[in-house]
């Protein structure tokens, strides 16, 4: 259900006449592009294309060489935008796949959950509305939340007889993990949840009605360097959220970013994390993934590290700036062969007049040796990315690192809270937080010691002193057992947004308040604190530091207060 590549061979309907083709024919009607258009396709659907994205193309339109000035200066076919590959070509990719793979029939309605629990009804939750994007494989719907007040949404239904095999079932579930992982992370879609009943799986996420990037390069040609700049930022910050998080993308393109709305200046966010994988430091991947135009020439060659994605952030740019991908040619072998050897070429229109900056930080992205190449962090300290902008003062630290110092500002009862609310995630929650605690238990103890804690930190690149290390340990190992515990760890690496969600903070406050009085009291307090094994705590100190009223009792809005004070405790117990 990966988006694999078994060949390159072409046929006569094959890439050019998708992407490029679609984009030099004359300008048509100009339809904008639906909400959340394009996200309705599933990961399945990716395999089918071979390292062929013909989601852009009707197949009708006629090869040639791009016109002089700028390649991309056309418009789409709507109608046929969201198909993914016409039938002639299907059947060719079809016989290009592996003999020896026995498919199975929809094994996706016969496994007892594709999600692998049990979840809620998605229509007592939410209304679904009218389709906003049709794929082989799933369909999005436009949903409003029922409560009063709810949010408008999108939602992803991919349909289950669809998913043939037990790799199809694996890569929906590791796309909803990762989703969750990344949540929090501003220019990223936003999950809302996953739900499953008889037919199909449906994701809900946040809507973006402002159409694809892909769409408004279409409409411009090419943006002004400074736009252009605005947007790299957002792309690349991306790219370094995702591998602070062990979290590598493998099809950043033009079509995987949307913007939240239709205005000039709307925020562009990343989708569709169908072919992202959580890697380890230093891992190496050898499946061969991506689309042809953005594909790294280090996965062309089955060996490939996190750096496969500043190169196809590079090949964004250079397309955001003069409308044309960088390598090009009329067969997707003539296509992979310019990844692999072609130059760079600043000598046609518009390169004359653009910056030489924006000349050295693409070059420098798409360096071919993956070990030259940029970092996310340099690219975001580049000087012409930080034009009107400003440059982050250092890399972007790891969430290991960034998220124990966040819970060692906390207090001892906002610790014990957000362990309450971590046992209460459920495993697709965490996914990505137990792959993280795997890297680091090196041993596989299920106890992460003070000596893998530092090991671990210095693989993903922070460089913390011995003292720090052993403060951070410190905070992390709320029953002073002297080692951080599975419990322990993901509860100190939560995300703020899940700490502060209002049904998972009232379903902490209700494990304290055991008598359902509204209150939670010293003695309540107390036996908390017992059960998660935690001695020598001053319980009427921490009280009072949480206590506003002083009537020796905390209320739900004061221990709402507490959650939603990211420096609470600061100057408490710890």
């Amino acid at each position: 259900m990966g988006n694999n590549c078994v060949g390159p061979k072409l046929a006569n309907n094959g890439f050019l006449q998708s992407v490029s083709a679609a984009v030099w024919k004359p300008n048509q009607s100009e339809n904008l592009p639906l909400p959340n258009e394009g996200e309705g396709e599933s990961k399945s659907e990716k395999n089918k294309e071979n390292l062929v994205d013909s989601s852009k193309t009707d197949g009708s339109c006629k090869q040639g060489n791009p016109p002089p000035d700028h390649m991309i200066n056309g418009e789409v076919d709507k109608n046929n935008k969201n198909d993914v590959l016409t039938a002639n070509h299907a059947e060719k990719v079809k016989q290009n796949k592996p003999t020896h793979v026995r498919r199975k029939s929809s094994i996706g309605l016969h496994v007892e959950s594709v999600l692998g629990r049990k979840t809620g009804n998605l229509k007592d939750v939410f209304s679904l509305g009218r389709k906003l994007g049709q794929g082989q494989f799933g369909t999005t719907f436009l949903c409003l939340e029922k409560s009063p007040g709810g949010m408008v949404c999108a939602c992803k239904s991919i349909a289950k007889r669809r998913l043939t095999t037990e790799e199809d079932i694996e890569d929906v579930r590791r796309e909803i993990q990762i989703m969750h992982h990344l949540a929090g992370q501003p220019s990223v879609v936003q999950i809302i949840g996953a739900y499953e009943d008889a037919v199909a799986v449906h994701v809900v996420m946040e809507l973006c009605a402002g159409g694809e990037l892909f769409d408004r390069i279409l409409q411009r040609g090419h943006y002004s360097e400074k736009k252009a700049a605005e947007l790299a930022r957002v792309i690349v910050s991306v790219v370094e959220a995702c591998h602070s998080l062990g979290v590598m993308h493998r099809d950043l393109k033009p079509e995987n970013f949307l913007f939240v709305n239709q205005q000039e200046e709307s925020p562009l966010k990343a989708i569709d994390f169908g072919l992202s994988v959580f890697f380890k430091p230093g891992e190496i991947f050898s499946d061969v993934v991506g689309s042809p135009y953005y594909v790294a020439p280090e996965v062309l060659r089955k060996h490939y590290g996190l750096e496969c994605d500043i190169w196809s952030a590079g090949v964004i740019i250079y397309i955001l700036l003069s409308g044309v991908p960088p390598f090009w040619d009329e067969t997707e072998q003539g296509i992979f062969e310019q990844v692999l050897t072609g130059e760079l070429d600043f000598a046609s229109e518009p390169w004359p007049s653009i910056s030489e900056s924006a000349k050295d930080l693409v070059r420098k992205m798409l360096v071919r040796d993956p070990k030259k190449r940029l970092t996310a962090h340099e690219v975001l300290c580049h000087p012409w990315v930080r034009v009107g902008g400003v440059a982050p003062d250092k890399p972007l630290d790891c969430a290991v690192l960034s998220r124990l110092n966040q819970f060692s500002a906390m207090n001892k009862l906002k610790k014990i809270a957000v362990r309450v609310i971590a046992e209460s995630l459920s495993g697709e929650e965490i996914a990505g937080l137990k792959e993280m605690f795997k890297m680091i238990d090196a041993d596989n103890s299920g106890q992460i010691t003070l000596e893998e804690l530092k090991t671990g930190l210095e693989r993903v690149g922070a460089n913390v002193e011995d003292s720090e290390i052993v403060s951070l340990m410190q905070a992390a190992n709320i029953d002073n057992s002297g080692t951080i515990d599975y419990g322990e760890f993901i509860a100190a690496m939560l995300h703020l947004n899940k700490i502060e969600k209002e049904d998972h903070m009232y379903a902490a406050f209700s494990y304290f308040d055991e008598d359902g009085s509204g209150y939670i009291t010293q003695d309540e307090l107390q036996k908390a604190c017992d059960k998660f094994g935690i001695s020598n705590i001053p319980i009427d100190e921490l009280m009072r530091e949480v206590d506003q009223d002083n009537d020796g009792r905390i209320d739900y809005s004061e221990f709402v207060a507490m959650m939603q004070d990211t420096g609470f405790g600061n100057k408490g117990s710890k």
